[in-house]
C-alpha cells in the first residue's frame, strides 16, 4: 500500500545490539493538521491493512506481543499512537478542537487515507484496545468506507454503565462546560503526573489492568512512564478530561453501535473481553451482546483489560480466527493467508 504523503526515508527500523519488544517495526511520523504523529509499520506490503490502536496512557509500545505475529500471519501492520499519546503531539486543551474520540477517529482515518492507503476497495482492519477500541468504533460510524472489520479488545465508555439522557436541562447544559474545564485546571496535575510516573503509583495503577502480577515487567512501566514523563504530559491529560466529558451523547460507544445497527452486515465487529477485567467488567460486554445480536463477543480467561498484552497466544487464536470468517470474501485475493 501506498505510503503518500511520508517520505520513504523517515522510515527506521528498530537498531541493532539489544532490541526492545517494543521496538517493533519501522518507525516513522507523520503532519496532521499541524501535529506531529508518530507510526510504525510491519509486514508484507501485499498484505491487508491492520491497524493498531493502543488505550488509554499506552502507546503503539503496547503491541510488542503482537504486531510481529500478526505479520507472520499475512497482515500488514500498523501502529498510530493517538494525538496526546505515545511520541505523538500532545496538545493543550483548545475547545473548537476538543481532544476526545471525535479527534482521534479523524486522525485515524487520515492516516488510513494518507499513509495506509486505504479506500473503499482495500479497507483495513482495526484493532483496538480499550480506548483504541472506542476510536476504532468511532472511525467505522465516520468513515465505513475505509474499515474492513472492528475489533474492541475491550470497548470501555462511562455511557455503557450510565446512558446518558436523551436530552439536558438548559441550565445544566450552560453551566455543564465551564463547570468541567475550571475544575480540570484547577487539579494540579503537573505536579500528580510526574508524582505518579516516577513512583510505585504508576505501578500500581497498571496491576488493576491486569490478572497477573507485572511486579517484573520493566518494559511494560517504561513504555507507560516515558511518555507520561513529557513536560507536555499533563496538559494533554487535561485536554483529553475536558474532551471525553463535554462529548455529546452521538460520539458515545451506545449512539455509535446504534448507528451501525441501521446495516449490522456492512461492517463487522468483534469485542474481546479479559474474563478478570476489573476496569470494564464482563456484564457491559454480555449486555450488549444481548441488546445487539449481530456483535460478536470472544471472552479470554486468565485475563484483564489488556488480554493482547496479558494473553497474547490466545488474543490471537481468537483475532485470528473470527478475521478468517468474517473477512474471506472481502480480502483482496493476493492477501489471502496462504497465498
Amino acid at each position: 500500500m501506498a505510503q503518500l504523503p511520508v517520505d520513504a526515508t523517515a522510515l527506521q527500523t528498530a537498531g541493532q545490539g539489544v532490541v526492545r519488544q517494543t521496538d517493533w517495526g519501522e518507525s516513522a511520523t507523520w503532519q496532521w493538521q499541524g501535529m506531529q504523529s508518530h507510526w510504525r509499520v510491519h509486514g508484507p506490503r501485499q498484505g491487508q491493512a491492520l491497524v493498531l490502536l493502543h488505550g488509554f496512557g499506552a502507546s503503539s509500545d503496547h503491541w510488542r506481543h503482537n504486531a510481529l505475529q500478526l505479520a507472520e500471519a499475512g497482515y500488514r501492520v500498523y501502529g498510530l499512537d493517538l494525538i496526546g499519546f505515545g511520541r505523538s503531539e500532545q496538545p493543550g486543551h483548545n475547545h473548537r478542537r476538543p481532544l476526545d474520540n471525535r479527534l482521534w477517529a479523524r486522525q485515524l482515518s487520515a492516516f488510513l487515507e494518507q499513509v495506509v492507503g486505504a479506500d473503499a476497495t482495500r479497507p483495513a482492519v482495526l484493532v483496538g484496545n480499550s480506548l483504541g477500541g472506542l476510536t476504532a468504533l468511532t472511525t467505522a460510524v465516520l468513515r465505513p468506507d475505509l474499515v474492513a472489520a472492528v475489533v474492541a479488545a475491550p470497548l470501555p465508555d462511562p455511557a455503557l454503565m450510565q446512558p446518558l439522557p436523551l436530552r439536558r436541562s438548559r441550565f445544566w447544559r450552560r453551566l455543564r462546560k465551564p463547570f468541567v474545564v475550571m475544575a480540570m485546571r484547577l487539579l494540579p496535575l503537573g505536579v500528580l503526573i510526574p508524582l505518579i510516573s516516577r513512583t510505585a503509583l504508576l505501578r500500581l495503577g497498571l496491576q488493576g489492568a491486569y490478572h497477573r502480577s507485572i511486579r517484573t515487567d520493566r518494559e511494560l512501566h517504561q513504555l507507560v512512564a516515558a511518555p507520561a514523563r513529557r513536560p507536555t504530559a499533563a496538559r494533554a491529560l487535561r485536554a483529553m478530561s475536558i474532551g471525553m466529558a463535554l462529548r455529546p451523547r452521538g460520539a458515545t460507544a451506545p449512539a455509535l453501535i446504534e448507528r451501525l445497527s441501521s446495516n449490522p452486515e456492512a461492517i463487522p465487529v468483534l469485542l474481546v473481553w479479559g474474563r478478570e477485567d476489573r476496569f470494564v467488567p464482563l456484564v457491559i460486554g454480555e449486555q450488549l451482546l444481548k441488546q445487539y445480536p449481530w456483535l460478536d463477543l470472544e471472552v479470554i480467561d486468565n485475563s484483564g483489560h489488556c488480554p493482547h498484552d496479558e494473553t497474547p497466544d490466545a488474543f490471537h487464536q481468537v483475532l485470528l480466527s473470527w478475521l478468517d470468517r468474517n473477512l474471506e470474501s472481502k480480502r483482496p485475493l493476493q492477501t489471502k493467508r496462504g497465498e
